[in-house]
């Protein structure tokens, strides 16, 4: 048996990978960490694979070298026994503008492709790595990243391949910071700035309607009459199909009524997440060869987030009531549900908690836990949100490799808290430290 570590593959989150217009000689950025070409990244009304301003070829770039250099070299460091033997560890580019499922396919194929380039490095094959039972991955994901792991697992694509998984911060179960971003333009998933073009482009992003919020509690509808999902088109203001119309009037083809066709194309968006949020809520690890044991799933608490939307009516309609209140942090109260109402600034502790996973699992951590030379991290995480910078955490890099090695805790320098109310806490690593809870 190999004491190699597994190849590892890093999955970014929503905006973690830079898109590039190939069409163009060079290249040209279209979304990247300077530049937010609204225009040219929105998808055609008429297909949503393609670009609403052609011609044109948008395509992945590479990954975010601000939000994960840092994770991705301190892994290669960390997970490697010596300079001379390195265990890669690859970053995954997507587009994450489009449905997950295309995202899926093709992770799958990278991780044939990340295997079969292990197999040629001459201290894998001396350690018999590339035998049936040894060629895996471990997986890493950040965000939209971690789901879209999990979407890739429960289609069983190639599951057999994955040793461990490691999860940061992933919605699961969504969160409500998405629809801010469909409705007003700005969300702390976001760039952070309003703007009626980008409202316009996130309303027409298959990808964003992954992150729609789902978890019980959260959404709180106006004396408790009408639509109680977020998937539901009843259920959302008419400005949002309104903008969609004109939308379609300016760029979509000459194909019958634009207010119909804005129906259909936001009902199909919506339905297409809430089929792909069904299939990761009945993800059965056992029945993929893994367990609880397995996964790491890191959970941001301790930040102000916005915890539940509350939906009020309109006239014959309803509308989203954007509150102060409804961004909250209860993290330390003694009462485990209250306690529970907080998140990472971007994502709500329920909304992170996947329901293939028991509660008893779950690693959390808060912005306390930047080491003390973190300061600049400490300092943008006020600044950019939690959620965002969580990638940056040097705790976190040490945290992934005792998972990922079955080392366990070293030199206690490790460490993570349960989600309140567990108390028999299992965390995938055994003889975590806790750390503290308030």
């Amino acid at each position: 048996m190999t004491t190699l570590a597994h190849p590892t593959i890093f999955v970014p989150g929503w905006l973690g990978t830079t898109l590039e217009d190939e069409y163009r000689l060079p290249h040209e950025a279209v979304w990247s960490t300077l530049t937010r070409d609204f225009e040219r990244a929105t998808l055609h009304p008429d297909n949503l694979q393609f670009e609403s301003i052609e011609p044109a070829r948008v395509v992945p770039g590479q990954v975010h070298e601000l939000g994960y250099k840092e994770l991705i070299e301190e892994l290669r460091h960390g997970l490697s026994p010596s300079e001379d033997e390195p265990v890669p560890v690859y970053a995954f580019k997507y587009d994450w503008r489009q449905p997950l499922v295309a995202a899926e396919a093709q992770l799958a194929r990278f991780v044939e492709e990340v295997i079969e380039r292990t197999k040629l490095l001459r201290h894998y094959d001396a350690a018999g790595w590339g035998n049936t039972t040894e060629a895996k991955v471990n997986l890493v994901g950040h965000s939209l990243g971690g789901v879209l792991i999990a979407g890739y697992l429960e289609q069983s694509r190639g599951a057999h391949h994955v040793h461990k998984v490691a999860t940061l911060a992933a919605p699961f179960q969504g969160a409500f910071e998405a629809v801010a971003q469909i409705t007003t333009g700005t969300a702390n998933l976001g760039s952070g700035t309003p703007s009626s073009r980008e409202r316009e482009a996130a309303r027409v992003t298959p990808g964003l309607y992954h992150m729609l919020g789902s978890f019980d509690g959260g959404l709180i509808v106006d004396d408790g009459i009408g639509p109680r999902s977020l998937f539901d088109i009843a259920i959302w203001q008419g400005s949002v199909i309104d903008t969609l119309e004109r939308f379609i009037r300016r760029h979509g083809l000459d194909r019958g009524d634009p207010a119909a066709r804005a129906r259909t194309l936001f009902t199909h968006m919506l339905q297409t997440a809430a089929t792909h949020r069904a299939r990761i809520d009945t993800l059965d690890l056992a029945a993929i060869g893994l367990s609880a044991a397995h996964w790491l799933c890191v959970v941001g608490v301790n930040a102000k987030t916005r915890i539940r939307l509350r939906v009020v009516r309109r006239g014959a309609g309803f509308d989203f009531d954007f509150r102060p209140e409804d961004r909250d942090n209860m993290w330390g109260d003694a009462n485990p549900g209250i306690a529970r109402l907080t998140g990472d600034g971007g994502v709500p502790l329920n909304g992170a908690v996947p329901k293939f996973l028991p509660l008893e699992s779950l690693v959390c951590v808060t912005p306390d836990d930047f080491g003390y030379w973190e300061v600049q991290d400490r300092l943008f995480a006020a600044v950019a949100g939690f959620h965002s910078i969580m990638p940056n955490m040097d705790m976190l890099h040490r945290l992934i490799v005792a998972h990922f090695t079955d080392s366990g805790p070293r030199h206690d320098n490790i460490w993570g808290r349960p989600a309140p109310g567990v108390t028999a806490w299992t965390p995938p690593i055994p003889g975590l430290r806790r750390g503290e809870t308030t």
